[in-house]
């Protein structure tokens, strides 16, 4: 509401006038709230960024319009709150990256397994057989089965597209794991990371079929 005719607008008590919660500053608090994504994936930090830059948005419209517009303390929770993810999230991704492969083994990913493009599916490429016999870390999904619990032997796959909501995995994109004496998994639909002797043992899987390569893994996490 506008200032009050018996008054100028600098002498205007806007604190007992009614104004608006700047919508900013709220959308700014609910991005720092799910700021917490930031701690999963490197792509989710623009989660906190729009946190902080909603906050000084709402700050300025704040100042701007004091007359219609209140939250500053909303806003600065939501912005500096988000900041702290934003430093924060990233951060711990780059740690667990730095120090997430165990002494002694070479991270690989699943492009070194696949064949060139214009290649026939179950092609083994140069790039793989280069891997056969070496200690390697690698990141994958887990290929349903009935079993839940107590796995030893399972099959991983590049993308849980493919292996957790009923895809065919390629032959390239699929690994045998047989995890050494003492480890079992419990079936979850997150990446799961595992370290062991990498194979290339062309055979059959009873869940997926054929697999062109095998891990033995004395890591899981």
């Amino acid at each position: 509401a506008p200032p009050h005719a018996d008054y100028s607008a600098d002498e205007f008590d806007y604190s007992t006038a009614y104004r608006a919660v700047s919508k900013w500053a709220v959308l700014s608090v609910a991005m720092a709230a799910l700021s917490v994504l930031a701690f999963l994936d490197p792509f989710l930090a623009v989660v906190p960024l729009l946190g902080v830059l909603f906050g000084s948005f709402g700050l300025r419209q704040i100042s701007k319009r004091p007359e219609e517009f209140t939250g500053r303390p909303i806003a600065s929770i939501g912005m500096f709150g988000s900041l702290a993810f934003l430093i924060a999230g990233p951060a711990w991704l780059t740690y667990d990256y730095v120090t997430e492969v165990p002494e002694g083994y070479e991270r690989i990913s699943y492009t070194p397994l696949q064949a060139p493009a214009h290649y026939p599916d179950g092609v083994i490429p140069e790039s793989a057989v280069a891997l056969d016999g070496k200690k390697v870390f690698i990141k994958g999904y887990v290929y349903p089965t009935r079993q839940q619990t107590g796995i030893t032997k399972f099959v991983l796959c590049r993308d849980n597209g493919d292996c957790c909501f009923g895809g065919t995995p390629k032959l390239t994109d699929k690994i045998l794991v047989n995890l050494k004496e003492g480890l079992e998994l419990t079936y979850a639909t997150r990446q799961f990371k595992l370290a062991g002797e990498f194979k290339i043992l062309p055979g059959e899987s009873g869940d997926v079929g054929e697999v062109l390569y095998q891990l033995d893994a004395d890591y899981l996490k």
